[in-house]
């Protein structure tokens, strides 16, 4: 694992432990380039046939860029800096030959980096590494829970894409066991879906998100203020729970009439109050003192890592958290909702705030909701 600012090893713990103290970063430096200097020719992305996995249109629903910049992704990123890079292992039954590949998220191409190995499965899979440098740039020491999250975020879009497109179901390797890849998602072919009235045709599950959802999904900008109404955050806490299941333990922040954190039942049908008090100034001084914040109509919140977790442990929450805070997103806007991730937390100790322990229940990543955009508010 590279040290942000010096290509070395870098212990994480110590990182985390510098990225959640009350240091500012220092001024930014350059980023770097913005994608790998892959070798070989870029060749484009094969159409693909009926019965093949498609990464053409995996990879625009879920990495490529769609401006000029490259700050426009369908996954979110720290400061729109992308760090994630991608490598591709292709199978039999894809329109890509079977081989190693670099990905070129900016101009969509792909270079070929050797052939295929013994034993890759069908389908792809798509090994997520990052380039510390583009993070630390701006975020000096804070940079990697940020790179983790958006590494998790990364993982999350290609997901989605791959149910909105009707593959095998996405296979998904977040568990913080190795420094490179930090994770991958391996996706099958498509599935047959049988009709009864005609013949067996390819498609996407019932309960996917479309094409127009995953690409519609971006970050608001602040201020996002409006309460969401119970049944929407009670929406988007189950999805953060269900994907984020494990080590995260998930609530949500709300204002007047009844500030407090408010968690899921345990039948999932309802919110209750685990907390009372307004935490929202708090969260906004703990969040970077981002001021808009403390003005948003909730904060879903995603809590754990212990200041003594060990590598995997901090690899395994951050991954998840990101991973789960982009679904819930997804969700959010479904349900009308603005909403912003929010990922760099100093000092965030919410157990010891609520009279636990400290050092055992921080703050690893949030998602800022509201019912108003900001572009609706300036009009109004």
């Amino acid at each position: 694992m590279e040290n942000p600012d010096e290509d070395r090893p870098v212990d994480l713990a110590t990182a985390l432990a510098h990225a959640r103290s009350p240091r500012p970063p220092g001024p930014d430096t350059p980023a770097g380039p913005a994608v790998p200097a892959w070798p070989g020719q870029p060749l484009p992305v094969p159409e693909a046939g009926p019965a093949d996995l498609d990464p053409g249109a995996l990879l625009r629903l879920s990495l490529a860029a769609s401006d000029g910049t490259g700050r426009l992704r369908p996954a979110a990123s720290a400061g729109a800096l992308h760090p994630v890079d991608t490598e591709l292992v292709v199978g039999a039954d894809c329109a890509l030959p079977p081989g190693r590949y670099g990905y070129d998220p900016l101009r969509h191409r792909v270079h070929p980096l050797g052939g295929q190995a013994d034993g890759t499965p069908p389908g792809m899979t798509v090994e997520l590494s990052v380039s510390a440098r583009r993070t630390a740039s701006h975020y000096g020491h804070r940079a990697w829970p940020l790179l983790l999250l958006d590494t998790g975020h990364a993982a999350a879009a290609l997901f989605l894409a791959a149910r909105a497109l009707g593959t095998g179901e996405p296979e998904l390797r977040l568990d913080g066991l190795t420094e490179s890849p930090l994770a991958a998602v391996h996706i099958p072919p498509p599935v047959r879906v049988h009709r009864p009235d005609g013949p067996p045709a390819f498609g996407p599950s019932p309960i996917a998100p479309t094409p127009e959802e995953l690409l519609a999904r971006r970050s608001a900008p602040p201020p996002l203020p409006g309460t969401p109404t119970p049944d929407a955050l009670r929406a988007v806490l189950m999805t953060a729970v269900r994907a984020g299941a494990g080590d995260l333990r998930w609530c949500v922040a709300v204002g007047p009439p009844g500030p407090g954190l408010m968690e899921l039942a345990p039948d999932g049908t309802a919110l209750r109050r685990c907390a009372a008090g307004e935490a929202r100034p708090t969260l906004a001084a703990w969040a970077a003192g981002q001021a808009w914040i403390a003005d948003a109509g909730a904060v879903l919140l995603a809590r754990g890592c212990p200041a003594d977790a060990d590598e995997p442990h901090i690899r395994r929450t951050h991954l998840r958290a990101g991973f789960a805070v982009h679904l819930a997103h997804v969700i959010a806007r479904r349900h009308g909702l603005s909403a912003r991730p929010v990922g760099s937390w100093q000092q965030a100790d919410l157990g010891a705030a609520l009279g636990a322990p400290p050092g055992r229940d921080w703050i690893v990543h949030g998602l800022a909701l509201g019912t108003l955009h900001a572009d609706e508010e300036n009009t109004t």
